[in-house]
């Protein structure tokens, strides 16, 4: 899987712009501004506070940067957004007797 920085070019601008004490941009940070800004997209309109960058990290905590990938791509795909992504973070939904049988 490709980086992402040799996905998005202008990432690599913005780390070189930045001033010498604030480069603090890395892959998993942008990951998690992404998510934050379409959760709260949503929360606005239901009213809902703004989930902020440390709260968001407390919830990917435990999710590994590639499997991040995935979940983006998930999500990204879904008619709802935030619904898929709270689904999907939830450990209890994915255990074997969860599952519907086909």
């Amino acid at each position: 899987m490709k980086s992402i920085s040799e996905m998005m070019p202008e990432f690599e601008k913005r780390v070189a712009a930045a001033p010498k004490g604030k480069k603090r941009l890395t892959e998993r940070g942008e990951l998690m501004r992404f998510f934050q800004r379409h959760l709260n997209h949503a929360r606005k309109s239901d009213g809902l506070p703004d989930i902020s960058m440390s709260r968001m990290g407390y919830i990917l905590e435990q999710i590994p940067t590639e499997d991040l990938y995935y979940l983006k791509s998930v999500c990204m795909k879904a008619q709802h957004f935030s619904k898929k992504f709270w689904w999907e973070i939830d450990p209890k939904k994915h255990l074997p007797e969860n599952r519907t049988p086909f």
